[in-house]
């Protein structure tokens, strides 16, 4: 079993852990404020490039479906990591589920733009009366 699974954070190539929170923090000469969106350019870039030895670039040869399987794998573990883990084996599962949904827009051909243009025309309204005016889906809180 990994240690990832035990709750410790997985290994990180540029990730130092903050000793005081056992938080990850950035290596020196990273951005200051590294956003979604850089992250987003990062995944479209390796997705042109499709290097052999790029991780996102096999994610999405592998296909929609594939990626949608990772990202609900990583998704669970935060889920778990939330309810059981430490600060920093839930903010490891949390970057893990942002970087592969970003891989799951990208495969589907979806750009994180639209993403933020949804959510921004949500926060007009009540949460509560925008998910009233939805269709209602099987199974939704």
């Amino acid at each position: 079993m990994s240690d990832k699974r035990r709750g410790a954070p997985e290994a990180r190539p540029g990730l130092e852990t903050d000793k005081r929170r056992g938080a990850p923090k950035a290596r020196p000469g990273l951005k200051e404020h590294f956003t979604l969106a850089d992250l987003a350019a990062i995944v479209a870039e390796r997705a042109r490039s499709g290097g052999p030895g790029s991780y996102t670039a096999k994610l999405l040869s592998a296909g929609v479906e594939r990626c949608a399987k990772k990202f609900g794998e990583e998704a669970v573990e935060a889920a778990l990591a939330a309810v059981a883990g430490t600060e920093a084996a839930l903010t490891a599962e949390a970057a893990d589920v942002l970087y592969h949904l970003l891989v799951m827009l990208a495969a589907r051909g979806i750009k994180l733009a639209a993403v933020m243009t949804e959510l921004e025309r949500r926060t007009g309204e009540s949460g509560l009366a925008e998910k009233a005016a939805r269709t209602p889906r099987t199974g939704e809180v």
